[in-house]
C-alpha cells in the first residue's frame, strides 16, 4: 500500500537531487543567473510551494491531533527548518538581483545562501525520513494515510502548471544533467 509518508519521501528524492545541483553550482562557480533563478523557482514552487505545503497543511496538523505539538518536539523542528530555508531562499534571490544589477560581489551571497539551504535541507530530509515519518507511520491509520494521499493529489493538481511535480522533476533532472556530470 502506498502511503502519504512514502509520497513525501518520493518528493525528497528530487529535492535532494536539487540540493546536490545547488552544491555543484557553487563548487563549479557557476555565474548563470538563469540557472540560479530556476533553482529558486523550483524551491519556491515545488520544494516549498507543493511539498512543504503538503506537509504543513495536512500531516503536521494531523500529527498535532495525535499529540505532536507544533510548538515543541519534532514537528516544531521541521516547521522551524522550513522557515530557516525560506530565509536562505530570500537571501539567494536578493543576491541574484544584486548580481544582475552589476554587483559582482553578490555572487558570494548567492553561493552562501545556496550552500546553507542545501545543507539545511539535506539534514532536514534525513530527520523527516528517518524519524518524523516513522513516528507518523506508527500513529496514522491506513485510512488516514489514504485520505492524506487524496489531499496531496489535490495540492499537486493545483500547482502552477510550469512547476507542477512532473515539470519540476524534469527541470531538476535537466539541471542535474548540466551540473552533476
Amino acid at each position: 500500500m502506498n502511503t502519504a509518508t512514502q509520497n513525501l519521501e518520493n518528493d525528497h528524492v528530487y529535492i535532494l537531487r536539487l540540493t546536490d545541483v545547488m552544491l555543484a553550482m557553487v563548487d563549479k562557480q557557476s555565474v548563470d543567473t538563469d540557472h540560479f533563478e530556476l533553482v529558486i523557482n523550483l524551491i519556491r514552487n515545488f520544494a516549498d510551494g507543493t511539498h512543504h505545503a503538503k506537509e504543513e497543511d495536512l500531516p503536521f496538523p494531523l500529527m498535532g491531533e495525535k499529540g505532536f505539538s507544533p510548538e515543541n518536539g519534532p514537528v516544531a523542528v521541521m516547521l522551524h527548518d522550513h522557515e530557516e530555508g525560506r530565509n536562505y531562499v530570500r537571501g539567494a534571490w536578493a543576491g541574484i538581483q544584486e548580481y544582475k544589477n552589476g554587483n559582482a560581489d553578490a555572487i558570494q551571497t548567492i553561493y552562501g545562501n545556496m550552500v546553507s539551504y542545501a545543507q539545511l535541507l539535506q539534514g532536514h530530509i534525513d530527520k523527516e525520513n528517518n524519524i518524523l515519518f516513522r513516528m507518523a507511520d506508527q500513529v496514522f491509520s491506513d485510512d488516514e494515510q489514504q485520505n492524506l494521499l487524496v489531499q496531496f493529489a489535490t495540492v499537486e493538481n493545483n500547482a502552477q502548471a510550469e512547476f507542477n511535480p512532473g515539470n519540476s522533476i524534469q527541470k531538476i533532472n535537466t539541471l542535474a544533467d548540466i551540473y552533476l556530470q
